[in-house]
């Protein structure tokens, strides 16, 4: 289940990043959460998060995908495709037409996962991290239909106590 980021979900979310990166502050998310609430977003399987992304508006027509991260244990079944779905869909569902990450130049492994959800490489920034790595600037076009798509094909809501979580059964969709 992918749901909004709740201030519950902090230690484990910063557990994540720190097992993925050593590049972000952890005190940044829940900045995030007070800023972009509706773009910060978890991954959930059995009461503990897996996984989450944070996305924000970075331009007129520009989504800015911040960070995703999924733990260790659980990469490779989709989660981090699946969370990358839900906030360009989301990107989509603000208006937006163009969704942005970087990733580290070595990172060949999630250059394959975003190239195979529809990023492009477009240039390099050099020493982009702090350690002098480069970084590796991608970016997918956001069609409009994904929406229609995403609802029709793969959602199945489930509304309680005034809160809508999305239970996914494929590429995936999310909507506050």
């Amino acid at each position: 289940m992918i749901r909004r980021f709740a201030p519950e979900d902090f230690q484990e979310v910063v557990e994540i990043e720190s097992e993925a990166f050593s590049e972000h502050n952890s005190l940044l998310y829940m900045s995030f959460y007070e800023t972009v609430g509706d773009s910060f977003l978890v991954a959930e399987q059995h009461g503990k998060v897996v996984g989450y992304v944070v996305g924000y508006r970075s331009g007129e027509n520009e989504g800015h995908i911040f960070s995703v991260g999924v733990k260790e244990e659980h990469r490779g079944r989709g989660i981090g495709t699946s969370l990358i779905h839900t906030i360009c869909d989301i990107f989509v569902a603000n208006g937006l037409r163009y969704a942005r990450l970087e990733v580290r130049n070595s990172n060949k492994g999630a250059q394959k996962l975003y190239r195979s959800i529809g990023f492009v490489s477009c240039w390099t920034e050099k020493k982009y991290y702090s350690d002098g790595e480069d970084g590796v600037v991608m970016k997918m076009h956001l069609h409009p239909y994904r929406l229609l798509i995403s609802k029709q094909k793969y959602l199945e809501s489930i509304i309680s106590d005034n809160e809508f979580f999305v239970t996914f059964k494929g590429p995936i969709s999310y909507y506050p």
